[in-house]
């Protein structure tokens, strides 16, 4: 028997151990497939995997725009015929005046700290310079909880599993829209991936992987979860396995479909 243990990615070591996908032309550690319903990709992109790196929605400040105290000012050239330059400050504003704030638009000011008031207990969030899909599974560690899990059998990292709440993934929002026969209240949790490495498969590990998560699930006050595999995609090309998976995993299928049913298991 293997020794068996099961790993939240909530942190950089964790997301260092998630494994490689069977076909090596998709990656679990820069998929955006299920986080964007119009762009999202299952591919590999290793530029994403690189601290620092810029990508996706980060992408649009440039590395050269972040001012060096230590470097010389750079040179500008003069031109005769140009206006001269504009004030960088007013100087009829009060020096004490605060830049106007769009409350619709600007992060919420910071407020003093009361010492006489309850501490709130900060968010878990990662360094903005994480991987983008770490920070993606990220979004929900101070309310939710994980997005993501790991089986480790004997020290090496065989399954992986991706799963949360539905608002957590466009495209699962979008699929779900199709079918209106399915409850909408109260709304399930899903898991958009499951899979196992290549030297695994046929072991066992995602059915034990995904129990654990739904006993996770259930723990969190979800009454119910759902999948949507890809009934005609290849085995390593789709993050949902098959409908005949989720069936040996307690699920049953509650929409018939030939492209993409949906799969639910109540707990």
């Amino acid at each position: 028997m293997a020794r068996i243990e099961i790993v939240d990615v909530t942190d950089e070591l964790a997301f260092g151990r998630v494994p490689p996908c069977a076909d090596p032309s998709f990656d679990h550690r820069t998929c955006d497939y299920w986080e964007d319903a119009d762009r999202g990709s299952k591919a590999g992109r290793p530029g994403w995997l690189r601290t620092g790196s810029v990508s996706g929605s980060d992408a649009g400040v440039s590395a050269g725009s972040v001012d060096n105290p230590f470097a010389p000012p750079p040179k500008v050239e003069s031109n005769p015929f140009a206006s001269p330059a504009r004030p960088s400050t007013n100087p009829f504003a009060s020096a004490f005046s605060a830049p106007a704030r769009n409350p619709f638009l600007d992060e919420p000011a910071e407020v003093a700290e009361n010492p006489f008031a309850p501490q709130r207990p900060k968010r878990p969030t990662f360094e903005a310079d994480a991987p983008r899909k770490l920070k993606l599974l990220g979004r929900g560690l101070g309310i939710f909880g994980s997005y993501a899990r790991i089986l480790v059998a004997d020290g090496e990292s065989v399954a992986y599993c991706q799963f949360g709440p539905l608002s957590a993934y466009p495209r699962a929002l979008r699929l779900r829209e199709l079918y209106p026969q399915l409850p909408d209240a109260p709304l399930p949790a899903v898991v958009t991936c499951i899979a196992t490495t290549a030297a695994a498969r046929r072991s066992g590990y995602a059915l034990q992987l995904v129990g654990a998560v739904c006993e996770d699930l259930a723990a969190r006050g979800f009454a119910a979860v759902e999948a949507y595999p890809e009934v005609h995609a290849r085995e390593d090309a789709t993050p949902a396995a098959r409908p005949e998976f989720w069936i040996r995993a307690g699920f049953r299928l509650a929409v018939d479909d030939e492209r993409y049913p949906v799969m639910r298991r109540e707990l």
